[in-house]
């Protein structure tokens, strides 16, 4: 390799901007490159040759392609909390500042201590771990999973959360094209004119595929001067989208497309309130596949050192991006294409080495071609390249006729063939098949609304690419009912593309198939050997297409190698399955804005600013933030503020905020006939102006919530869920009311953010009420009743809702207004109810109230429980049908075994429950034979003095006055219980309808 800082840019030419130079590092040493080039590109026009290692034996690598296919150039950029490992640099733009690291070495590329395996390659054969870490057995905790672990991955991870932001953006279009080269360009033009909805999406940073490196006259035009017209053309149509470094990752159902656009990855940090990615689902009625086609390696000794290139790779970087890969430059093909390389050298005055033909014969054209270029021609195969780790100095060649010579060269073009790029076109589970014809696997029967259309499809011809995209398209908007208008598809010659397959040069030494996983064709050879004769368990068996180009490169080339070692043909030995993503994602991507906070939506109760300056302690409730506790001065923990708002509870009168119930709004003539359908009691017959408890089953059965019903009008309900069901009922009442019965007049409409609504709770709260209420209505005792519902009105006239509701077993009251008010209402509720020391509560003073009445709660009612298992087997009516009754009287579900809900007290008074603890009977070992419920929930008592714990035990409702043990095995709990009454507190309910 020449000294590093040596250029190899070409003196002109390409497409970068020689008037915008960049700055860049690799490996913390500076070098220059251009606006245009890729960090490839400008680290071969810098002369850096060596860029990484292999994974297994920690080969020197170097750069192989110029597109998304690369196996080798993986790198990190950036730094810190932007480092993004296993960067492909053939894609990565180059911008000003760009900071890029060689990875997987130890302590440095060129000094990697890790490639020493190499040395041991002759025990690291394929399925060699599998043989190796099966003994002895005590080995593996100790030193194989640690040496695994520590071997284990490419490149390293941020070192802090990343600091870029994501977005996820759905498209939706008459027709999706993906990939921007003739045949995608052709096609978007062509379906443009029409008036669809086009979207063309490529995944290069320029538009233009294969005409970016390959010389050609389209229309009677330079191929470039083309393509500039056709990008000015669809960027003025107003119904054509251009996405660039956009890939297409995914096919999925109903035509829907995954996609990433990669914004801001071309510059140091994103603009303000600019997306560093965008996740794009594109819903299509019709699709183009015109991704394109991937060049093959041949499979030879040595030919995974650097310098080894593919011929098109090396046509690119010299068209393109004006870089010579090499000062002496020689091309091994068994194609026509592989001379339009040497072509494109000549013209650049690189010189070219030697061109090793692999056909038996070469055409007179070519061989002109040759001695214009001042190069040898030879007939043969090169069978081994030379060097060292940052570059190859000569190849190896042995013609057909015998003799084998030496040729010095510093870089190699292989030119093996094309694979079209079909992977989308297989992620609905269709196969490819094999196409004699081109000695290469072309789509199968592409997911309904796909066509495939140019290279992507076999046809790797100019004219063909460009005649078939444009009928292609042409067809699918007609199709749709568009205008025939698409003009007439674009001209050019028919570019002869023959090609004699060569797969392996079959001579001794390591010849490389899966380049970054280092399989070789040995590997291969060995695990049909042993029995590894599926693609999909040779797949596994050898890591061939398990690494992060997912064998893009290599995969075909590994089955024609095991098809020719079984002594079968390429398509009997079939293909392994592709799946999305394509190509590599990030998450934050897939995750857009929905991480840390953002993850779920916090959403704020009507009373949260008051609550903050008040100094609650805060907790997430679902998707709300509520208050847990309000701590006072002199409170140590949190127990004693509880307590606190439980004794003030029970003496005198709290607050707490409960706008976070679900609310629903049910209006209509059929209103009370579909409530009695969804709730297994009667609601029908509920006056107006009264409230009921309500029980929600599931089909199956189980009991999926509860909460009350309060009727306002003839035809209009209220009900209240609990807060975490909330979206689950209004999506189950929905679901009834437009598939199950969709005659009924009813209309639903989820209200739990228009109303703000507080709990009153203790023996003052009905005078606290009064004083808030408009003096014309009356709300006392005679005027609002247990299970009451009253309109009023507050402050003067603002409308209000009263219920007189009871979940704490108190006296108690709900007073719902306009969420607006809110704020307003709960300060004047503490103003009102100074006077009387009112305070406010949070939810562990409601949820210690609720256990020590007895209440269920999400605890109780989990999916697993049925009414009768929870002591409501009552409210299930007998008179009418209604969801899950039939399936509640399942055999198992009424059988007198199960477990059924209780309450629990400790023996001895002083110690302390664990919700979760499992009941085992008193002397018995706790094994899962002995096992007879768990404690669903706990708390301390301040009413009580002690511990109390509701739980479902077996046969609950029959053992009061049973003692078991609570044995929590995980925190060493062992506490002998008392089977109790699950209601704690008042159970004739004396102080709750007072």
């Amino acid at each position: 390799m020449s000294p590093r800082g040596s250029s190899y840019r070409l003196p002109a030419g390409g497409l970068v901007d020689r008037a915008k130079p960049l700055g860049f590092s690799f490996d913390g040493i500076g070098h220059s490159g251009f606006a245009g080039d890729t960090l490839a590109s400008a680290l071969l026009a810098n002369g850096v040759r060596l860029v990484g290692r292999s994974f297994k034996y920690h080969r020197p690598r170097g750069i192989m392609t110029a597109g998304p296919e690369e196996p080798n150039a993986l790198v990190e950029l950036r730094a810190g909390a932007r480092r993004e490992p296993n960067t492909r640099a053939t894609t990565a733009e180059l911008f000003d500042g760009l900071v890029a690291d060689s990875q997987n070495r130890w302590p440095s590329l060129d000094h990697d201590l890790m490639a020493l395996n190499a040395g041991l390659s002759p025990f690291l054969s394929a399925g060699f771990y599998y043989k190796t870490f099966m003994w002895p057995t005590w080995l593996w905790e100790k030193l194989y999973e640690p040496l695994i672990r520590k071997a284990a991955g490419l490149g390293r991870p941020p070192d802090a959360p990343d600091p870029d932001t994501y977005e996820r953006a759905t498209a939706f279009c008459d027709v999706l094209v993906i990939g921007a080269g003739p045949a995608g360009l052709a096609a978007a033009l062509a379906a443009g004119r029409s008036g669809a909805r086009v979207i063309l999406a490529e995944t290069d940073f320029s538009n233009g595929g294969r005409l970016l490196s390959d010389s050609g006259v389209i229309d009677g035009r330079p191929a470039r001067e083309w393509i500039a017209a056709a990008e000015a053309e669809l960027a003025a149509m107003l119904e054509v989208t251009l996405l660039r470094r956009t890939v297409v990752f995914g096919a999925y159902d109903g035509g829907t497309y995954g996609a990433l656009e990669r914004v801001n990855d071309h510059v140091a940090v994103s603009p303000q309130h600019q997306p560093r990615q965008r996740y794009w689902r594109i819903i299509a009625r019709r699709a183009i596949l015109a991704a394109g086609s991937i060049e093959r390696p041949i499979v030879f000794p040595g030919n995974d050192r650097p310098g080894v290139m593919l011929a098109s790779a090396v046509r690119t970087y010299i068209e393109r991006f004006a870089v010579a890969p090499g000062r002496r430059v020689a091309v091994f093909t068994a194609s026509d294409d592989g001379w339009s390389t040497v072509r494109a050298l000549k013209d650049a005055g690189v010189a070219v080495a030697a061109v090793v033909d692999a056909r038996a014969e070469t055409s007179a054209e070519h061989q002109a071609l040759a001695t214009s270029a001042g190069a040898p021609l030879f007939n043969g195969v090169v069978t081994d390249a030379r060097g060292g780790r940052h570059g190859i100095t000569a190849i190896s060649v042995r013609r057909h006729g015998g003799g084998t010579l030496v040729v010095a060269t510093d870089c190699l073009a292989v030119a093996g063939g094309w694979n079209p790029n079909l992977g989308l076109t297989c992620h609905h589970g269709a196969r490819p098949r094999w196409d004699a014809t081109i000695h290469a696997f072309v789509p199968g029967t592409p997911p309904a609304g796909m066509t495939v259309v140019g290279a992507a499809g076999g046809a790797y011809a100019l004219g063909a690419c460009l005649e078939a995209g444009h009928r292609s398209a042409a067809d699918v908007v007609r199709d749709l009912g568009f205008s025939a208008c698409t003009g007439a598809a674009p001209a050019a010659d028919h570019e002869r593309t023959a090609v004699t397959p060569l797969w392996h040069v079959q001579v001794k030494g390591k010849a490389f198939v899966d380049f970054q996983n280092d399989v070789t064709a040995d590997d291969i050879a060995l695990a049909h050997r042993e029995g590894y004769t599926a693609v999909e368990h040779l797949k596994r068996y050898t890591t061939l297409g398990m690494a992060t180009d997912q064998g893009k490169t290599g995969n075909v080339t590994g089955l024609a190698i095991l098809a020719a070692v079984a002594g079968r043909e390429i398509p009997d030995v079939g293909t392994t399955t592709h799946r999305p993503p394509a190509e590599p994602i990030a998450i934050g991507a897939i995750a857009g804005h929905h991480h840390g906070r953002h993850l779920r939506a916090t959403r704020l109760p009507p009373s949260h600013a008051w609550a903050t300056e008040y100094g609650a302690s805060f907790i997430e409730s679902g998707v709300w933030l509520r208050a847990q506790w309000y701590p006072r001065a002199g409170e140590t923990d949190w127990l004693q503020s509880c307590n606190r708002e439980v004794m003030a509870v029970r003496q005198g009168v709290g607050v707490c905020d409960v706008s976070t119930l679900g609310k629903i709004d049910v209006q209509g003539a059929d209103a009370g006939a579909f409530l009695d359908r969804v709730y297994a009691n009667i609601v029908s017959t509920l006056r107006v102006g009264r409230a009921r408890y309500g029980l929600m089953l599931r089909e199956d059965g189980m009991v999926m919530d509860d909460g009350t019903v309060s009727r306002l009008a003839d035809d209009q309900f209220v009900v209240t869920t609990t807060t975490a069901n909330a979206v689950k009922v209004m999506q189950h009442m929905e679901f009834c009311a437009q598939v199950l019965w969709p005659t009924l007049d009813v209309q639903l409409a989820s209200v739990s953010e228009q109303w703000a609504q507080f709990a009153l709770a203790g023996p003052r709260s009905g005078e606290v009420l009064e004083r808030v209420v408009d003096r014309q209505h009356d709300v006392s005792g005679a005027g609002l009743s247990h299970l009451g519902v009253k309109l009023v009105t507050v402050g003067g006239g603002v409308p209000a809702r009263a219920f007189r509701i009871s979940y704490s077993g108190e006296r108690a009251y709900e007073i719902a207004v306009p969420a607006g008010y809110g704020d307003a209402m709960i300060r004047a509720l503490m103003e009102a109810g100074a006077p009387f020391g009112i305070t406010p509560y949070g939810l562990e003073a409601m949820n210690v109230m609720r256990i020590e009445k007895g209440h269920v709660a999400g605890n109780e009612i989990n999916g697993t429980t049925t009414a009768a298992d929870l002591g409501l087997g009552g409210m299930m009516s007998k008179r009418k049908d209604f969801i899950g009754r039939v399936m509640a009287g399942r055999e198992g579900l009424v059988a007198p075994s199960r477990w059924a809900f209780a309450g629990f007290r400790p023996v001895d008074r002083t110690q302390r429950l664990r919700a979760g603890a499992h009941f085992v009977p008193v002397g018995a070992t706790a094994s899962a034979e002995t096992d007879q419920g768990y404690m669903t929930s706990v708390a301390f008592s301040p009413t009580l003095g002690h511990a109390i714990g509701l739980g479902l035990i077996q046969r609950g409702r029959d053992r009061h006055g049973e003692r078991v043990r609570a044995v929590d095995l995980l925190r060493n709990g062992d506490v002998e219980v008392e089977i109790v009454d699950p209601v704690f507190l008042d159970k004739d309910g004396a102080r709750m309808t007072a």
